[in-house]
């Protein structure tokens, strides 16, 4: 008789919840994987006990998921030391109101 596959054992582990905790992980690693092009982990460990004559199994899945880094804000110095969002050394585009019908200037802020 040979051993039976890992996957059968799996199947009973936790009432049958275990097996689908590690689908769940891997799907949301998977995901994060393709979006962030980082790796990621998964790891299932299976202590095994001599209880009682019997075998007890305690089943653990963990992930390692990658993170998208949050993107970073850019701003500007300013002489006082304080973090401005324009550009000191941009000039200012001056934006006015245009008549539709006629194209004429009608303000400049």
């Amino acid at each position: 008789m040979s051993a039976k596959p890992i996957t059968d054992t799996l199947r009973l582990l936790q009432g049958g919840t275990f097996i689908d905790q590690c689908t769940d992980k891997l799907a949301g690693i998977v995901k994060s994987v393709d979006e962030t092009g980082k790796a990621g982990k998964l790891t299932i460990t299976l202590e095994v006990k001599k209880q009682n004559g019997a075998l007890a199994v305690l089943a653990k899945v963990t992930d390692k998921t990658p993170e998208a880094a949050p993107d970073a804000d850019l701003f500007w110095p300013t002489v006082d030391g304080n973090l401005s969002t324009e550009n000191p050394s941009q000039r200012k585009l001056q934006f006015g109101e245009v008549d539709k019908a006629t194209g004429e200037i009608l303000s400049v802020r």
